[in-house]
């Protein structure tokens, strides 16, 4: 298989994007059909969670078994790291049991840690930078729905968090405009958003970061959004939803995008914050595809890292 891959940035996946798509739309048919594909039986992935989770953890472990192999959820609690062993160590130790690592992180810092030590595949389930497994899997959706790229415009609204970021890369890479609409101080890390332009110049993109949510989605094809506190942000629950209460996906705001928009959001949702029931619920949703799309991309993701599919 030669050198061992990981998936800490989006930028990891930059050259095989597409083909990464592809082999996730390939498994999703395959386990419609009722086909097994267990390109992984026998290995294992560690999961490692330093934060709470629903979806990434239940389809990194459906995942995992549906692919023939066996997927071990570890809380810092339950290893040594959280008596003080050093990152360094503990993935010098997986390494030698298990044959790839999901890591999702309070900082971006630990996973490339992580990853810089271990000799097996590292990926990462969510860090303060990015959410790249989340991405892939959005941007599957979006082609599912849309049935290519091509002159599509995304308009995210809201936090310029982890998600955003990874949206940015993500864009760029397959060839989408994106506008993203964040409050003054709340917009995308900055580093990130350069290179997402840098990305984007190449293939003749736009990149936009506005603080107008009406201007943002107007003519919108993908109107997505996502919690306004993010975990770890609980002290400023108070001031962000009096920042961000104006970034509300509602109806009203749906208005001004393509009428054959679709909306989505990463979950978990603030129902009532960030968007409203009417919308989640409504005819332009596909946020239940998008999470169950989370499956299906996460074993592109280990079909790829693990067994070089």
């Amino acid at each position: 298989m030669g050198a061992k891959r990981d998936l800490v940035s989006m930028l990891d996946v930059k050259d095989d994007l597409v083909g990464l798509l592809e082999l996730a739309g390939n498994i999703k048919n395959r386990t419609k059909a009722g086909e097994p594909y267990e390109p992984l039986r026998g290995k294992s992935l560690a999961m490692i969670f330093e934060k709470a989770s629903t979806r990434t953890r239940v389809s990194f472990a459906v995942g995992m078994t549906q692919l023939g192999g066996h997927a071990l959820f570890l809380s810092p609690n339950d290893l040594q790291i959280g008596r003080g062993e050093t990152i360094v160590d503990t993935a010098r130790v997986l390494s030698r049991y298990v044959d790839g690592i999901m890591y999702r992180a309070f900082k971006r810092e630990t996973v490339m840690e992580l990853a810089r030590n271990a000799s097996v595949p590292v990926i990462n389930g969510l860090d303060d930078k990015e959410h790249p497994c989340q991405v892939i899997a959005d941007l599957f959706t979006i082609l599912e729905h849309k049935g290519s790229f091509k002159e599509l415009k995304l308009a995210y609204v809201g936090d310029g968090n982890n998600v955003c970021n990874s949206l940015l890369l993500g864009a760029a890479i397959v060839g989408m405009d994106m506008t993203a609409a964040c409050p003054n101080g709340y917009e995308p890390d900055a580093e990130i958003l350069a290179t997402a332009r840098r990305l984007a110049k190449d293939s003749g993109l736009k990149i936009h970061i506005v603080d107008d949510p009406v201007g943002a989605v107007q003519r919108a094809d993908v109107v997505y959004t996502d919690v306004w506190v993010s975990m770890g942000q609980e002290k400023e629950t108070e001031q962000r939803e009096k920042v961000f209460r104006r970034y509300q996906v509602n109806s009203k705001l749906l208005e001004h995008a393509k009428k054959d928009a679709v909306v989505m959001h990463c979950l978990p949702a603030h129902r009532g914050l960030e968007i409203t029931d009417e919308v989640i619920d409504g005819p332009l949703s596909i946020v239940f595809d998008q999470a169950e799309n989370r499956l299906h991309a996460q074993k592109a993701i280990l079909s790829r890292l693990l067994a070089g599919v």
